[in-house]
């Protein structure tokens, strides 16, 4: 039996089929998760991993956008809204001692996640190859943004696109927006960085920004035999336009050994 959300996203798609359009807002949402008792009409459409997909989307090979504005859509192509962690070689494996501090790991919070990377300068050292690197700091925050974008060979436009971010590094000229989740997916939703990443470009052009580079920064936390492990990942996508152009830069994988 499919899970309630599944139920959810499957009814919505089976409606949207009858009616010949992809497109849909809240209010059909909020509909039919009373129609099958799923409590968090908010959480209905974000599906973080593709594992996630109910079995019907997976066969249309369909995936759901946001478009701002309480609106979201139906597009074809999964390859293009969920991009596969890359494997991560020995070379690129590093033991990180470090003393722990009372709140470090107290929770499994994605907060959680991102001060203990920050705090223990595993960030810096990934970004930067330098722990005593001094990036200006930003903490999450929620915004709107309007931009045009490709999916495969779709046009979306986005209207009053609500996002959070959840953290930023800026250094030298390098902006970088970081995302952290819990566990060892196979794959992210490419939104959750690329949404950010539009969001800075915006601001380069519209405010004529010295930024020389923007990236998005993915951490994940999860423990392998007793011992909390942090695999990051630094992407960018060469043409902002084009939500499938995403490009690792950098990947590595710390081992947090208490001193």
């Amino acid at each position: 039996m499919p899970s309630k959300k599944a139920q959810v996203l499957e009814k919505i798609y089976r409606h949207c089929q009858q009616q010949g359009t992809m497109e849909f807002d809240n209010t059909l949402v909020k509909r039919v998760c009373k129609e099958v008792d799923f409590g968090n009409p908010f959480d209905a459409t974000k599906v973080d991993n593709s594992s996630l997909l109910p079995d019907m989307l997976r066969r249309e090979d369909v995936f759901v956008i946001h478009l701002g504005g309480g609106k979201h859509r139906f597009v074809k192509g999964i390859q293009y809204g969920y991009h596969p962690f890359e494997e991560i070689s020995d070379t690129e494996r590093f033991e990180w001692k470090y003393r722990k501090s009372l709140l470090n790991e107290l929770d499994t919070s994605e907060s959680n996640i991102l001060s203990v990377a920050g705090n223990q300068r595993i960030i810096h050292d990934f970004l930067y190859d330098d722990i005593v690197a001094s990036p200006k700091a930003y903490n999450a925050r929620r915004t709107k943004i309007s931009f045009d974008y490709r999916i495969g060979t779709e046009h979306i436009r986005a209207v009053n696109l609500q996002m959070e971010i959840d953290y930023t590094f800026e250094y030298q000229g390098v902006v970088t927006v970081i995302e952290g989740k819990n566990g060892f997916p196979a794959d992210f939703a490419v939104y959750q960085i690329y949404h950010p990443f539009r969001y800075y470009v915006e601001m380069r052009r519209e405010k004529e920004l010295d930024i020389r580079q923007i990236t998005g920064c993915y951490i994940l936390r999860d423990r392998v035999q007793g011992v909390s492990v942090l695999r990051l990942y630094n992407y960018t996508f060469e043409d902002p336009t084009d939500i499938g152009s995403i490009r690792l830069l950098k990947k590595a994988e710390y081992h947090l050994l208490k001193r």
